[in-house]
């Protein structure tokens, strides 16, 4: 940090106080995604918390200095009672050596960057801001201007402060920066190469620090980046997607659809087609994790002339998420009295324990209470996972799965409630009683909450995180696992181990059918290729594990893609596919096409190059309808399966 430098633009700057805060935590409590409406000074006065700003972590304790600027991304995990001062500033340069301060500025500019360090002398600081507050808040006009200019000798103190203690100071590295740097200007055309370039790295370099730093490659970071801001578009406004791919940076509104499916796992116009029923249940009166900070308003900044001023309305972009333990234990509570109902109700019913006995109702006395104790114990059973020991119960009445529905349907359990699945599913027909919690990734905790669980199945450590203080939560690591383990581990749970490996021998034996009838009818030595896309440009799945009948045909039959793609599939398993344009698209095209459709898909019936290929003009084309062949559960793998063979035997003479 230039201090000298500094020292002379805050000479030669006029400053205006938006707001100040003050601010006080619980143990345990959060604050999350918060951007910061201006340049913010941070100052703690009491406890410890992990602070983050844009991606940058401070391990903030009593008189702990944190700046910030505008548009960086604030998050605060408080380790114990932690209270703090935010206050935003605004500058703008005096006319005086209006020039030369500007230059100054372009290499040096104490406003925009982030800093932290504990002052050797902090009372001097704490003094100022307690002084500003309390003329803020309570001085009326003449009070406002007596705090700017208690600005002023707070900003003496701190650049006195930061001289004698520069050492301490906690800078960002190149990789913040970058990550600034995309959020500021995702909807530019980027590359790695000239990211790389902009921050002066050698692009390996970059790359690889990015990637350690934030556990992504600078790319994905980016897709992320525009992804989010199509949803937030798609939710809040009537525009073309068309439109919304183009404003994010995508030109090609085919790629943007792909590349939209791939991350969310549902496509653009249905995402958009249910953003209005997600908003609805994120606005439920039930919610308890979303407050406000300083004020029981949230705060909105308005342009008005060349300056943003408060204006005090519902919503807006100062509105900061807090998350507290308190809602933990309240959902916890929730479920704690949904036991000791369940414990005190239901006559003399009974159910049967792990060894098969009956196990008699409770009557009122206490011993047959503490019978009662025991026996619940005894009516569990005890489920390994990646996330520890789960115990469950050996019966489930109300089944919350998300994503794994046709696992679970294919085992003959009938969940209460579900994440969103694709229209043309194989296993919706055995759904109709249960609700629909929207997509996995966005699933809310308190329509989860709403439906009384007792066991809880999902397929990410995202939403285990998410659902795992409601009931016992079991992850079943969806990408780490093939069919027949999910099979296997959810029968376990469900204590259906008999059904589980029936289900996968029948599904065993119409492979081997179907091998036999492939090859009779000489198709099982054909290509294959699968693919997904549009006029412009096509994605050829190179993957074993990918979906779109990826599984079936090239693992489970054993037929293979032309050897431009089955090298790369055999080189790497970690690669699904890669995107290729429709002029080289014939040179990727096997003896069989298997096309992923849609409704709304592009018709390439008049495309001169999708004619050209040999495939097409044979009629070797077999339409994968999107719904079905997006899933691998037993039902989908086996429907898919009789198509797929129905569809290969029908071609084999052309």
């Amino acid at each position: 940090m230039k201090l000298d430098e500094h020292t002379t633009i805050w000479n030669h700057t006029a400053v205006k106080i938006s707001d100040i805060r003050h601010i006080a935590m619980s143990p345990g409590e959060t604050m999350e995604g918060y951007r910061l409406p201006a340049s913010c000074f941070m100052y703690s006065t009491r406890g410890r918390a992990s602070v983050a700003l844009d991606g940058v972590t401070h391990q903030a304790e009593s008189f702990y200095l944190l700046h910030g600027a505008k548009g960086m991304q604030l998050e605060v995990a408080a380790k114990e009672s932690f209270d703090f001062y935010l206050l935003f500033y605004r500058t703008t340069l005096v006319f005086s050596r209006w020039k030369e301060i500007g230059r100054l500025l372009t290499r040096s500019d104490p406003f925009s960057i982030q800093y932290g360090f504990r002052p050797s002398e902090p009372l001097g600081l704490y003094s100022c801001l307690r002084s500003m507050e309390r003329t803020w808040t309570e001085g009326g006009k003449l009070g406002r201007l007596q705090a700017t200019g208690l600005f002023y000798q707070f900003v003496h103190e701190l650049l006195w402060q930061l001289k004698t203690d520069e050492e301490k100071l906690v800078k960002t590295d190149f990789v913040t920066s970058a990550t600034r740097y995309l959020h500021s200007h995702y909807q530019d055309s980027i590359t790695l190469q000239s990211l790389a370039e902009q921050l002066n790295y050698s692009v390996r370099h970059f790359a690889v620090s990015f990637k350690q730093q934030t556990g992504v490659s600078p790319i994905e970071y980016l897709i992320r980046i525009r992804i989010s801001h199509a949803c937030r578009l798609m939710a809040e406004t009537g525009a073309s997607l068309r439109d919304i791919a183009s404003q994010v940076g995508y030109p090609d509104v085919y790629y943007f659809n792909r590349i939209f499916k791939k991350q969310t796992g549902l496509s653009p116009s249905r995402y958009q087609a249910q953003a209005r029923q997600l908003q609805q249940a994120k606005d439920s009166p039930f919610i308890l994790s979303g407050l406000h900070i300083g004020t029981k308003k949230a705060q909105r900044y308005i342009r008005h002339g060349n300056d943003n001023h408060y204006q005090y309305n519902a919503g807006g972009s100062s509105y900061m998420k807090r998350n507290s333990k308190s809602a933990i234990l309240f959902s916890m509570l929730i479920s704690l009295t949904m036991v000791l109902s369940a414990c005190t109700t239901g006559g003399g019913s009974g159910i049967n324990n792990a060894a098969g006995s009956a196990v008699i109702a409770p009557s009122a006395s206490s011993a047959a209470s503490v019978e009662t104790e025991t026996t619940n114990k005894a009516a569990t059973r005890v489920i390994s996972t990646e996330k520890g020991d789960v115990e469950v119960p050996l019966n489930p009445q109300r089944v919350v799965v998300m994503y794994l529905i046709g696992d679970i349907a294919a085992l003959g359990v009938k969940p209460v409630g579900i994440s969103e699945i694709y229209a043309g599913a194989a296993f919706t027909d055995r759904l109709t009683d249960a609700d629909s919690l929207g997509p996995e990734y966005d699933v809310n905790p308190e329509s989860v909450m709403a439906l009384k669980p007792d066991l809880i199945i999902v397929a990410t450590e995202f939403t285990y995180d998410k659902l795992k203080s409601i009931a016992p939560t079991v992850y079943v690591p969806y990408e780490k696992l093939t069919t027949e383990q999910r099979i296997e581990m959810l029968g376990k749970v469900f204590g259906k181990e008999q059904e589980a490996k029936a289900l996968l021998e029948d599904f065993r034996k119409n492979v081997e059918t179907s091998k036999q009838k492939l090859q009779a009818a000489g198709v099982l030595d054909k290509t294959v290729t699968i693919m997904e896309g549009g006029a412009k440009e096509m994605f050829v799945v190179q993957s074993t594990h990918f979906g779109r009948g990826s599984q079936l045909i090239y693992d489970y039959l054993g037929m293979e893609a032309p050897d431009v793609i089955q090298n790369n599939m055999n080189a790497s398993e970690s690669e699904a596919g890669k995107s290729v344009s429709m002029e080289v698209l014939p040179e990727y095209a096997g003896d069989y096409i298997v096309r992923s459709s849609w409704e709304g898909m592009d018709d390439l019936s008049k495309n001169k190059i999708w004619n050209s290929i040999e495939a097409v003009k044979a009629g070797r084309i077999i339409e994968a309808e999107f719904g079905l062949f997006f899933y691998t559960d037993p039902l989908s793998l086996n429907k898919q399966l009789d198509l797929l063979t129905g569809k290969l035997l029908e071609t084999a003479g052309k």
